[in-house]
């Protein structure tokens, strides 16, 4: 039994070396890219694979913008669609995961996450989209990471020009020029409001431009947007 004692420390001792390992790993690379545009994230790399199986030459559309060339709109916009208090919190929207929750346990099933900016982004950046309970640990890590060592320009920032807004096509300048044949710099309200609408499933609606539930967004998102505060 002693044995079998000292073994069973020795392999937990070992698992918490490897978990420790591992969030050394994430600090390096969010330290990294503070400073240092990312150039591919989890999920691009995740797309990537998927979109390869059918076509062996598929390419991701991507191209990193500066902050101060990204629409104003499209800021408002997201901030309005996604999290109105993003500026506020330190990472979580205590109040909107509750509602998630809430919401959750009426439906009996995983509808909402009630995620903020920096979630999604730590998502994003590391993880996979599969939802778990360690996923869900592993982000709140990640993004208390990016709230204490960044600035909440740089997340946002970061997040403008990393997620993904169609099939293989990733941040706003990659976006507009889809969607619109024009630069993030150059996007209007309503095109911006459209595009914040398409975030939680960006895929469905490249495929559905005209879907009326879409439309209905834009304009609720429109209505959001003049008090959208954005940092």
């Amino acid at each position: 039994m002693k044995t079998l004692g000292r073994w069973l420390k020795y392999g937990l001792l070992g698992l918490l070396g490897l978990f420790t390992l591992w969030q050394l790993w994430l600090l390096c690379w969010v330290l990294l890219w503070g400073w240092m545009n990312p150039g591919t994230t989890r999920f691009m790399e995740i797309r990537l694979a998927e979109l390869r199986e059918k076509k062996p030459d598929a390419q991701l559309k991507q191209q990193w913008v500066p902050y101060e060339r990204i629409s104003v709109h499209l800021k408002r916009a997201i901030i309005a669609a996604e999290d109105a208090k993003f500026v506020d919190h330190e990472g979580f929207d205590w109040d909107g995961i509750q509602k998630a929750m809430e919401k959750n346990q009426k439906k009996g099933r995983f509808v909402a996450g009630g995620s903020t900016i920096s979630q999604q982004l730590a998502k994003n950046l590391f993880l996979t989209p599969n939802k778990s309970y360690f996923r869900k640990a592993e982000e709140a890590i990640i993004t208390l990471m990016l709230e204490n060592l960044w600035s909440k320009e740089r997340i946002f920032e970061v997040y403008l020009n990393v997620i993904e807004w169609g099939n293989g096509v990733f941040g706003a300048e990659a976006a507009a020029r889809h969607y619109y044949n024009i630069s993030a710099a150059q996007l209007g309200p309503e095109q911006a409001a459209r595009l914040a609408g398409m975030v939680p499933n960006p895929r469905y609606y490249d495929r559905n431009r005209g879907a009326p539930g879409l439309g209905r967004k834009t304009g609720i998102i429109l209505g959001r947007m003049p008090g959208a505060e954005i940092p």
